[in-house]
């Protein structure tokens, strides 16, 4: 192929669209990126909830109401960041969420499962805490990278 001055064209000019993450496999950095940023969200996830629960304390409202609705924000926190920043979902804002409440409820027991072993092996609670905190924050991570935003 020749271009205007007659000179041979080594390129092929017609675009390239970059592949869709989804139909490939991913790169080491990038599940690296995405944890790293999955661990970041965490943290303001946490922030969400704990401001929330503060403010709501400070208006009088009873502890377990704050905490409860302060976890809500953090959630939801953490949902949107997730949908919009880290992953990639192929599925709606409906159907992603369904499967993030679930993967809610699943985290919960899981933490309360890992929370009662570490602690009848004789951590004490925030000891106990950190670590099943530690251990689902991986877990985490690969179920909504498979499974919630896939």
């Amino acid at each position: 192929m020749t271009d205007n001055t007659g000179d041979i064209r080594l390129t092929d000019p017609t675009p390239r669209v970059a592949p869709h993450p989804l139909r490939y496999p991913a790169t080491l950095i990038d599940w690296a990126r995405g944890f790293s940023l999955h661990v970041l969200t965490g943290f303001l996830a946490v922030a969400a909830h704990y401001a929330l629960m503060w403010l709501l304390l400070k208006l009088g409202a009873a502890p377990l109401l704050a905490s409860s609705t302060g976890f809500v924000a953090g959630a939801l926190t953490r949902y949107l960041l997730s949908f919009y920043k880290i992953f990639t979902p192929t599925g709606s804002v409906p159907a992603t969420l369904v499967k993030f409440v679930a993967a809610l409820g699943a985290q919960m027991a899981a933490n309360l499962t890992l929370l009662d072993l570490i602690m009848h092996a004789g951590a004490n609670l925030w000891l106990a805490q950190v670590s099943a905190t530690i251990i689902l924050t991986f877990v985490n991570f690969i179920v909504y990278r498979l499974w919630v935003f896939k």
